[in-house]
């Protein structure tokens, strides 16, 4: 009997326990859901602290590094604490002290290669009009109707050695149908701690004229070139070898100046090609923060050389560019750009016969060509998360004159886009064409006056690749 009781009671004990136990437990996941939700929380504000500090350390790694401060002096004996402190002098000299050197050349571990590595495909795909193929006057003259590579790019880029870095590319590509050509596309050096806050880049480059002309094609917006890039400087762009001296001002905002010496080899805008009748260029940039979610840079550029023909060729550029990515977002919703190029250019002009009669009436003269031509476009990616984040869409609309010859055109090209990664993009096009004139796209005997294009685009990155600034 008291074995019964004793077993009795110790189950009562044990089952005691039960009703509280289940309370805790339930008591704990509320507790884990709660958590739960104010680590998501979190995570937002720390991805948004992460994106806007990554923006800032790109703006504050353009800006001259100040110097290191001295040694602190010994503290002053007591009697001559006493003293009037003498006046502060300031030295002109230690304005051009150098820069600190840079770190990252430190930072590598034994057995490391001093510089990156990557590869980038870009191929193209055109459709249009057997009339607009025949005249070769479509967006890519020669290679209507055709899928091709337009640029696959080697690249060697990283840090010398704390106080200079260097990179060069080498591209190859379709220039014409069926005809693959290899070149340099850039090799230069930078020196980073030069005085007064400056920084020198020497070899070829992709010069810094405008906002879309330093981007190398497979990083730009668009599938094809603005229409004013490559009527006033040409499809390559301006590529040149010279040097750039940069400097960015010491003011409570973002103001970045350039100037530039080039030998002035692009045949389209220059083609002098001389050091003793350079190209000079020169460009200003700055850059806003409008709030939390918002920036804006603007930008005005200038180029000054001689043609073939020795005759002086000016370009004024203004160019500006717009994002908006709320807050939690990982990517632009919005991105919105233009440009503008304003040409004043002397040129030979020949005579006319005005009556028919075969006989040149007027003579031979030189004129100047006041042209101009503009961009503006955009870009929305409007999905947050999920794969619908992967879409974006965009256009563009172009308006230019043409340098040389008479005449204007028009071009309004809408596209999609789909990017299962960052590193790999596609994107499908449409672009509608019209030109006043079909003087300048008549070969072979054909003419291209209005041009309608599908336009495809597939892009890829191999290995590391650079960031371009905003």
């Amino acid at each position: 009997m008291r074995s019964l009781v004793g077993i009795g009671l110790l189950l009562t004990g044990m089952l005691a326990p039960v009703p509280a136990a289940a309370q805790d437990v339930e008591a704990l996941r509320k507790e884990l859901e709660e958590m739960r939700k104010q680590f998501d929380t979190m995570k937002e504000g720390y991805e948004k602290a992460i994106n806007r500090l990554g923006e800032r350390i790109q703006q504050i790694e353009s800006r001259p590094q100040p110097a290191a401060a001295p040694p602190p002096a010994p503290a002053a004996p007591a009697a001559m604490a006493q003293a009037p402190a003498p006046a502060v002098t300031i030295n002109p000299m230690e304005l051009a002290r150098p820069r600190e050197p840079f770190s990252l050349y430190t930072q590598r571990g034994p057995g490391q290669l001093l510089f990156d590595m990557g590869v980038t495909g870009d191929f193209i795909g055109n459709l249009t009009q057997g009339n607009v193929d025949k005249a070769n006057a479509g967006s890519f003259p020669g290679r209507e109707n055709r899928f091709f590579p337009r640029e696959v790019e080697l690249s060697l880029f990283g840090q010398i050695d704390p106080y200079a870095r260097a990179e060069v590319r080498v591209e190859a590509g379709e220039e014409d149908a069926g005809e693959i050509a290899l070149h340099l596309a850039e090799a230069n050096l930078t020196l980073m701690t030069l005085p007064f806050g400056t920084q020198l880049k020497l070899g070829q480059m992709r010069n810094r004229f405008g906002l879309l002309n330093p981007v190398h094609e497979h990083d730009r917006p668009f599938i094809d070139a603005p229409n004013v890039l490559a009527r006033f400087l040409g499809e390559e762009g301006l590529v040149e070898r010279g040097a750039e001296l940069t400097w960015v001002a010491p003011l409570p905002f973002f103001l970045e100046a350039l100037v530039g010496v080039f030998n002035g080899d692009n045949e389209t805008a220059f083609g002098r090609g001389k050091l003793t009748s350079p190209l000079a260029t020169g460009r200003l940039r700055t850059f806003f923060e409008l709030g939390d979610e918002s920036a804006i840079q603007l930008g005005a550029s200038v180029a000054n050389g001689l043609t073939p023909e020795r005759h002086r060729n000016t370009l004024l550029g203004f160019d500006a560019k717009y994002k908006y990515r709320p807050e939690g977002w990982q990517h632009p919703l919005l991105t919105l750009l233009g440009e503008m190029i304003y040409q004043t250019r002397r040129v030979d002009v020949l005579g006319e016969d005005t009556n028919g009669d075969g006989i040149q009436d007027t003579p031979d003269q030189t004129r100047t060509r006041n042209r101009w031509g503009w961009y503006v476009g955009g870009e929305v990616q409007p999905f947050r998360t999920g794969q619908l984040a992967r879409l974006a869409a965009g256009f563009r609309y172009d308006w230019t004159q043409y340098p040389v010859m008479r005449g204007r055109e028009w071009a309004v090209g809408p596209y999609i886009a789909f990017m299962p990664s960052e590193f790999l993009r596609f994107r499908l096009g449409y672009k509608h064409t019209e030109r006043a004139t079909r003087d300048g796209f008549t070969d072979n005997e054909s003419s291209a006056r209005k041009v309608d294009e599908i336009l495809f685009q597939a892009t890829f990155i191999l290995g590391a690749h650079p960031a371009h600034p905003f």
